[in-house]
């Protein structure tokens, strides 16, 4: 276990009295001991423990009981403060602002998406395009099929909106599920066409201001519209306060900002899409919202990012994650933290909060196994190797060697990052991951005579690379494979030459 620090030490002692000030003070939701709110610590340190043995990699936790987070954690190099890139839990927050907008009189659910984009119209207009309503982008029956979909893609150049309109809909909308991201794009854009606003800018003083949610961002399409369906980046307590929202049926501190009608809509089983009771997948889906079973509902997004309702348990659970295992991740809740809510208050139990709290402060991802220096290293410390042109962009690298670890120094898309990767994990510059810069943190380790491999985590985000560099002769091999990805998770060798001087 890490030394924990006197501030830490401070605040396992203080208890739960401490987290009540802090968050009156921050903003936070109060914070409780487990027991207090009907839970043992020691079922949430089961599920813990049980995801660290078999999930590759879960970022952060939080659990929510009767209104009060009673244990919250994040593996280092990830961070409270840090936001989180959401990915499809986006989709919530999008049939979120639709229910707002609703209520403002500003859309109605049978709205045609057609006529919201009448001068996007493709030239032969199908009955079944016709028909379709904006409760149909909502409840994914827009009448799509998946080869006709996966035409669309976000990062055109054409107006997204007649992208969409020119799919064919070959089934009468309302009757045939298929889940698709394009439908969500198209409801934000409807939002958009409705409000005067994006999305994201239509939420901030309805949603994200009374909810205490700050620094969020969000991605635009070229054409200036919200996503919609993915590019939400925020925070883990900001995603248990959107799920304490919609478990407190629209009220704030005392305030309505979303109908009750509208939540009990748009988290119901809207439309049929499978049928086998094991299957989270298969439980019904509402408007942008999973049915699970037992009777929950979730917000979820690729990679396990995580917003569980728990509406009769009068719970929440905030998960972020980078593994590809997402009924996993589920499997371990449904296990270890749904049975252990209790109706009433448990006896306290200090030595198990104390344990646990121990444990939440102390979560890190695996740093890199290996050796911490091999005679190589003083041979090829501070060398600088020279890479053809590439899809990754990379220009050149340096790695220099210390008693400390290493340093990469690379130079990607014409800009210079440094990224270290010692024995333990370090926040370094930013990298580009999957074509992206992002924020990334790094750690490494000798893992053969010739090779030194690094992990790094782009900690916004649910990737980690892992990065063998070999050295042969004047060569450097660079092989790079993701933790997780929307395609092929390695990537081509890259082979880098020694610079002559």
């Amino acid at each position: 276990m890490k030394k924990l620090s006197k501030a830490i030490l401070v605040w396992l002692l203080a208890g739960s009295a401490m987290a009540f000030a802090d968050a009156s003070k921050t903003n936070d939701l109060p914070r409780s001991d487990p027991e207090a709110q009907g839970i043992p610590s020691k079922a949430i340190q089961a599920f813990v423990e049980a995801a660290e043995a078999k999930i590759d990699a879960v970022h952060s936790l939080m659990v929510v009981r009767h209104g009060r987070v009673v244990a919250e954690g994040w593996w280092t190099p990830y961070g409270k403060n840090d936001p989180h890139v959401m990915y499809s839990l986006s989709k919530s927050f999008t049939s979120t602002a639709v229910g707002l907008a609703i209520a403002e009189g500003k859309l109605t659910l049978d709205d045609s998406v057609l006529s919201a984009f009448p001068e996007d119209a493709p030239a032969t207009v199908s009955d079944n395009l016709k028909g379709m309503r904006l409760r149909d982008l909502l409840r994914m029956n827009t009448g799509q099929h998946a080869d006709d979909v996966s035409a669309f893609r976000f990062d055109l150049d054409d107006k997204l909106t007649r992208v969409f309109l020119s799919l064919p809909v070959l089934h009468k909308p309302g009757t045939h599920f298929w889940y698709n991201t394009p439908a969500t794009y198209m409801a934000s854009a409807m939002v958009q066409k409705a409000t005067g606003q994006t999305v994201l800018d239509y939420l901030r003083p309805r949603l994200f201001d009374p909810l205490g949610i700050t620094g969020q961002t969000w991605d635009a399409s070229k054409q200036g519209i919200t996503l919609g369906g993915f590019g939400l980046r925020i925070r883990t307590e900001d995603i248990a306060r959107f799920g304490q929202l919609y478990l407190q049926k629209g009220e704030w501190q005392g305030k309505r900002l979303l109908s009750a009608e509208w939540i009990a809509e748009a988290t119901a089983r809207q439309t049929s899409n499978g049928s086998s009771p094991t299957s989270d997948w298969e439980q019904g889906y509402g408007y942008q919202f999973w049915r699970c079973r037992h009777g929950l509902y979730r917000g979820d997004g690729a990679f396990g990012q995580f917003c569980i309702v728990m509406e009769k348990q009068d719970a929440v659970v905030a998960i972020t994650s980078g593994t590809r295992d997402l009924a996993g991740v589920m499997n371990l809740v449904w296990e270890h933290i749904l049975p252990a809510l209790d109706a009433k208050p448990l006896p306290a139990d200090k030595a198990s909060v104390t344990k646990l709290r121990q444990k939440l402060a102390s979560l890190s991802l695996p740093p890199q196994p290996g050796d911490a220096t091999k005679p190589l290293a003083a041979q090829v410390s501070g060398k600088r190797y020279v890479f053809p042109a590439n899809d990754a962009k990379l220009e050149s690298m340096t790695v220099e060697f210390g008693a400390d670890g290493a340093v990469i120094r690379a130079r990607q898309d014409g800009h210079d990052t440094r990224i270290p990767a010692g024995r333990a994990w370090q926040r370094g510059d930013t990298l580009l991951t999957l074509g992206i810069p992002e924020k990334v943190a790094g750690t490494g380790a000798w893992t053969a005579d010739d090779t030194f491999t690094a992990k790094l985590a782009a900690y916004e985000t649910p990737f980690v690379q892992t990065v063998a560099l070999q050295w042969k002769g004047e060569e450097l091999l660079v092989d790079t494979e993701y933790n997780v990805a929307f395609g092929e998770r390695k990537r081509p060798r890259l082979v880098g030459k020694l610079e002559s001087k």
